[in-house]
């Protein structure tokens, strides 16, 4: 469904100019944008995507991945096409990098969408699956209306919005999970056609927004697992907060990568304890079956106090203290 866009400006020969994401793309007069979702016509911008969803379910929040948020809540969640990165190791690659006519969509309002988390008993909304920015008219309007029956809103995102996009939907982003894909811009402009300073300036500007912030790390053999750069990474999120949740996620071969290993358990523990040694409070490892620590500890004196196992939770946390030392954890509900 096709919608005029917001943040963009006219420029002259009919071309506009892009301000949705860090691209900033000069997009003239029937071409579209990097994303491949928003054209200029006559003069305008405008989103091709607009209410067209190719994904929707109803997932454990704990999937997106948020530990520290809505714990055991279900939430509803929408995907479109189209994406402002072209990652080699995509696993939504089906309708990230694909075309707007080559994926089958159905439309699904801002309206329905809300109505239709209510039906299901879900507790919020996500947007996932691909990139939300490049559907941020859908998801902005969808957000207002979600913040007004009383759900939570949550993007699954890359990070690469501009800083206007995020300050306009703000006000009805409740929690975010941002793909840091590396600490190495070498490494974003080659495997993502991207930069790493946007994604960096949009984390730590959600922090500032006080959007509920938790930060995944996927972890490439040869590519982003130098402890090095784990130890940089590191570094940085206790700059944002020592209280940012981290997921060192493992890599298994997608798309493009295939010739790339899967990632051995031992890197994961070792960037993890990398993460704990340079004082991040929460740091978890996933993508991993039954690894203890895809499990909530205290900071403080290491009791147990959210058990996962996959996405369920078995060991569920009373309130928002630990029961031995009196810790106070990081968690909304």
């Amino acid at each position: 469904m096709k919608k005029e866009a917001i943040l963009w400006e006219a420029l002259e020969e009919c071309r506009v100019k892009c301000h949705l994401c860090a691209h900033q793309c000069t997009i003239s007069e029937g071409e579209r944008g990097i994303c491949r979702v928003r054209e200029s016509q006559n003069g305008k911008l405008y989103s091709l995507i607009y209410s067209s969803v190719s994904s929707v379910n109803i997932d454990p929040i704990e999937k997106k991945p948020l530990f520290h948020f809505h714990p055991g809540s279900d939430v509803f969640s929408l995907g479109t096409v189209g994406c402002n990165f072209s990652c080699r190791h995509c696993q939504n690659y089906g309708i990230a990098a694909a075309d707007v006519d080559e994926v089958p969509t159905r439309k699904i309002t801002p309206e329905e969408s809300v109505a239709l988390a209510i039906r299901y008993d879900c507790e919020g909304i996500a947007w996932t699956y691909n990139e939300p920015t490049v559907w941020f008219e859908y998801t902005y309007d969808s957000a207002q209306l979600a913040k007004q029956a009383g759900l939570y809103t949550v993007y699954v995102t890359n990070g690469y919005m501009s800083e206007g996009a995020l300050t306009k939907i703000a006000p009805y982003l409740d929690a975010a999970n941002v793909d840091v894909k590396s600490f190495d811009d070498k490494h974003y402009k080659q495997i993502c056609n991207a930069k790493l300073s946007p994604v960096l300036r949009t984390c730590e500007r959600m922090k500032q927004h006080g959007i509920h912030l938790e930060i995944t790390y996927l972890v490439i053999p040869g590519y982003n697992d130098n402890l090095d750069e784990i130890r940089q990474f590191s570094e940085w999120v206790l700059d944002v907060g020592s209280d940012v949740p981290v997921h060192f996620s493992r890599f298994y071969p997608q798309y493009k990568m295939l010739e790339a290993a899967s990632t051995p358990i031992k890197t994961l523990e070792d960037a993890r304890r990398i993460a704990v040694d340079c004082g991040i409070q929460y740091v978890y490892i996933g993508n991993v079956h039954d690894h203890r620590y895809e499990s909530t500890y205290c900071p403080k004196c290491n009791t147990l106090l959210i058990e996962r196992h996959g996405y369920k939770i078995i060991k569920k946390l009373t309130d928002k203290s630990c029961p031995k030392c009196g810790w106070s954890i990081r968690l909304y509900t």
